[in-house]
């Protein structure tokens, strides 16, 4: 039998975590050396443990919880402003703070990251990581289709869904967590200036990566779904009345109708009875595509905002006239930095006078609620682990223990709070947003500390 005869710590409450952990450990290999390698890898596992345990397990609780309760905390305050008696944020002021998200807070916020922090050298150098970023979306949305055939999830939440479980919390969550490990005395990641220095820089790229693919591929899937479910809507009332005048309508016009509508289909199709060529039917769908699409939904406001970014963070003329302390336009540059810090508090606003309706009716089911909390709590993280560790056995990541652990981290945020501005821009699902919100981000609290626990101790082993 496997006995822990004595833990090497003073703190009770680091003993008792580490001599469980030691026994449930023994306990799962049964003691035994079956395989080769098996010593090894205890040993390995004991010792990476112990030194992630010196920071605490409790102190790595705190920062972890921290950022979610800020973010709870000003969804309560958004709640509160949404109430009858207070009605600062009813329904007539909503889409005002919304359209200034859309349009100002977040255009301003992408910009401003992307400015300060994208160069070639960092492109060259962390490119993985917005592969990475995307990996997340892609596999959520995967996830998100499998959970919404399992659940039949209603059509004008399914867009919602696909966003829940795509889009992480890329952002704030990120510049909060990264510096408070970085400043904790028994850090696993070095000198505590170096570490902060540096996981800003990551945690910055990231969050200007991701409101890259928020604001055009969510933003795209969920608008689509929108006017999908309000098209069925359409059609259902156009079918509806055309039935109700067919009714009324004598026979004889009735069968004129009908005949005009048989005689005014037929000419160009069946007449000519040539096939098309591949080009021309390729030529003749991107035709469809660009007639029906339109250009102004497709770039939405902080797509344009990154792809300026991107500009004055790559050409180095433009970054020297308006990034740094000496550059003669960095006015402009810290403007857009002041407006974007709106950003994050506004979304929490709109997502907690949102939350108000749900409380009192919501749609969505506990089943969609639960899906979605095991995607972005359970699924997506386990799925990070062997992506990561693929990526740095084929050499495409760095030995960089900071830098595998933001890579390990972002499969395992809450969803974006992006997705509550979107809900409430396409009126598709406000109310539900919250609620999925509310649960996600209060379940986020201990998820995020037990998988921050286990990356800090894969990346230090």
């Amino acid at each position: 039998m496997c006995r822990v005869e004595y833990c090497p710590f003073h703190n009770l409450f680091k003993s008792i975590f580490f001599c469980i952990s030691e026994n449930i450990l023994c306990a799962s290999i049964k003691c035994s050396e079956r395989a080769a390698g098996v010593s090894t890898f205890k040993r390995e596992f004991l010792q990476a443990l112990q030194r992630s345990s010196e920071m605490g397990f409790l102190d790595l609780f705190v920062v972890a919880v921290v950022p979610v309760l800020k973010v709870l905390l000003i969804t309560l305050v958004g709640l509160f402003l949404a109430l009858d008696r207070i009605d600062l944020l009813g329904s007539t002021a909503r889409p005002y703070l919304n359209n200034l998200i859309f349009y100002v807070f977040s255009p301003a916020l992408v910009s401003s990251q992307l400015a300060g922090t994208i160069t070639l050298q960092s492109l060259a150098n962390l490119w993985f990581m917005p592969v990475n970023i995307l990996l997340t979306f892609i596999i959520g949305s995967a996830l998100a289709w499998i959970l919404i055939k399992i659940t039949r999830t209603p059509p004008h939440l399914q867009g919602l869904v696909i966003g829940c479980c795509s889009a992480g919390n890329l952002g704030n969550l990120l510049l909060i967590i990264v510096p408070a490990v970085c400043s904790e005395s028994n850090s696993p990641f070095g000198d505590s200036t170096v570490c902060a220095s540096y996981g800003m820089a990551y945690a910055s790229l990231s969050m200007a990566v991701g409101a890259i693919y928020i604001w055009s591929y969510v933003f795209t899937i969920m608008r689509i779904y929108a006017d999908n479910s309000a098209g069925n809507i359409e059609n259902v009332l156009i079918a509806d009345s055309e039935s109700y005048t067919e009714a009324l309508l004598p026979s004889s016009e009735k069968s004129s109708c009908h005949d005009h509508s048989a005689h005014g289909e037929l000419p160009e199709t069946v007449s000519e009875g040539k096939k098309m060529t591949f080009m021309e039917r390729t030529f003749g769908r991107f035709k469809k595509f660009a007639a029906n699409t339109n250009l102004k939904k497709v770039f939405a406001p902080a797509t344009i905002a990154a792809i300026f970014g991107f500009i004055i963070g790559i050409v180095s003329p433009i970054r020297k006239v308006m990034i740094g302390d000496s550059a003669p336009l960095r006015v402009l540059e810290s403007s857009a930095s002041l407006l974007g810090q709106a950003s994050i508090p506004c979304m929490a606003l709109i997502m907690g006078s949102n939350l108000l309706k749900g409380l009192r009716r919501s749609e969505v089911s506990v089943s969609v609620i639960a899906g979605i909390v095991a995607v972005r709590t359970f699924f997506l993280p386990l799925i990070g682990i062997g992506i990561v560790k693929a990526a740095h056995h084929f050499g495409l990541v760095g030995s960089d223990s900071l830098y595998q652990f933001i890579l390990l981290l972002q499969y395992a945020l809450p969803p974006a709070m992006a997705i509550g501005v979107m809900a409430q821009l396409f009126k598709a699902g406000q109310s539900e947003c919250s609620v999925i919100m509310l649960w996600c981000y209060v379940l986020a609290a201990f998820s995020l500390t037990l998988w921050s626990t286990f990356y800090m101790i894969r990346v230090d082993s």
